[in-house]
């Protein structure tokens, strides 16, 4: 088993890091000073070291120096994580084994891609386009959740929430879960119920003070049917729990003036953005903002349905994948060889080219793209010709967007696994 070294983390952030290692199969060692940093260090010869820092480098310089200068720990790799630092700094820092330096707030996604290039391990991540915006005004916390649940951005609010009281020293915290943008149903279960148990997580934070402002009847019914959910109330308007959770003498009696409260004062961050060990924007988001034509992927869908071919380019955009689409079989074929597509999203039923056609045509040719089947023809017989043909996974319409690309993830990871 590969060894992960973590010297001087908070508990939150080496909690964090362990919970991911723990995925993987990677065993994690903590250290608590760099005296016994050092011992463990050499008794244990980890495969990857992690150092948090909270000031400056020259914490860093004994403890890199006694490595440095063992001819069993030298070579040995290092992240280092910590506050920003000039290109001169960073740059001392090479000759130590450093192999990279992570500024605070961390990219989450970067920062295991690193971890994972380091140990040969590919991290699989949840790129379920999602807004996670966690903020503080006064005693109330107010997460909120647009366009997606991504799983990944699930497991950092655990974190980012016990980091903020202890940062705070909120007493009796309050916490309103704004998930009014999103259109929720059955297949979210498993989500909703790891997103209610990460905001439950921190003993501090008491049922009867959590608030969710959902449009969603699938959400409440959830909530009731999990006693361990028993307390959490579900709303509609946030006008509706403002009141009980401000007090009565912070209430206001005038309807416009509770409103100029909400948008005011309520919604407005009293922290800085972004602010803690842990970022919750993803490097690729960024990317994508910037480059919407970009890499992470390129796709094609093969589709005659307008529908399906409409709400499939607009999710595949919002993650700045290259993304072609074709209506005929034949035109598919036609080009897909010079387009070098990653993947493609494939219907069953299409006129004089059908799905199977696509699949056999790809076979032949010995075609390295992998090919998700997205149809309604829900037979056995369908489902098993089309993997026997080398499709690598089979989803029945309708799906939400969102669920098809986890799928897409999943499928490329596994790919590029081999």
């Amino acid at each position: 088993m590969k060894q992960v070294l973590i010297i001087d983390a908070s508990p939150i952030f080496r909690d964090f890091i362990k919970s991911k290692l723990d995925t993987e199969n990677v065993g994690a060692e903590f250290a608590n000073g760099h005296r016994d940093g050092v011992t463990k260090l050499l008794s244990i010869l980890p495969d990857l070291v992690i150092i948090d820092i909270n000031t400056s480098i020259m914490d860093l310089t004994e403890f890199l120096e006694k490595k440095k200068n063992d001819i069993n720990a030298k070579r040995i790799p290092m992240i280092v994580c910590g506050p920003v630092m000039n290109k001169e700094e960073v740059a001392e820092l090479v000759q130590y084994g450093v192999f990279k330096y992570f500024s605070k707030p961390i990219k989450f996604d970067v920062f295991f891609a690193s971890i994972g290039k380091i140990l040969k391990l590919d991290f699989s991540m949840d790129i379920t386009p999602c807004v996670l915006d966690i903020h503080l005004n006064g005693k109330l916390i107010f997460i909120e959740i647009a366009m997606g649940l991504n799983r990944e951005k699930i497991m950092l609010i655990r974190y980012k929430l016990s980091e903020l009281i202890d940062k705070t020293g909120i007493k009796d915290p309050k916490v309103i879960l704004m998930m009014t943008d999103l259109d929720l149903s059955f297949i979210d279960g498993t989500n909703l119920e790891l997103l209610f148990s990460n905001i439950i997580a921190d003993s501090r934070i008491r049922r009867r003070n959590i608030k969710v402002l959902s449009m969603s009847s699938m959400v409440k019914e959830l909530i009731e049917g999990h006693t361990e959910y028993n307390g959490i109330e579900v709303a509609s308007s946030l006008s509706a729990v403002l009141g009980s959770l401000m007090g009565a003498d912070s209430k206001p009696s005038d309807g416009n003036e509770m409103q100029n409260l909400i948008s005011d004062k309520i919604l407005t961050s009293t922290m800085e953005e972004d602010d803690g060990t842990v970022a919750t924007r993803f490097s690729f988001e960024e990317d994508s903002e910037q480059k919407k034509d970009g890499g992470l992927f390129k796709a094609a869908i093969l589709d005659d349905d307008q529908v399906v071919k409409t709400m499939l380019t607009a999710a595949f955009q919002s993650y700045g994948a290259t993304l072609d689409i074709y209506s005929t079989g034949a035109d598919f074929l036609a080009n897909f060889e010079a387009k070098g597509y990653d993947i493609l999203i494939l219907d069953i039923f299409m006129p004089n080219f059908s799905g199977f056609d696509v699949l056999k045509a790809l076979r032949e040719r010995n075609a390295k793209i992998a090919v998700i089947i997205y149809t309604q023809a829900m037979q056995k017989e369908a489902i098993v010709q089309a993997l026997s043909l080398g499709a690598k996974a089979y989803l029945l319409k309708p799906q939400k967007p969102e669920a098809i690309l986890q799928k897409v993830t999943e499928v490329l990871h596994a790919q590029n696994s081999k």
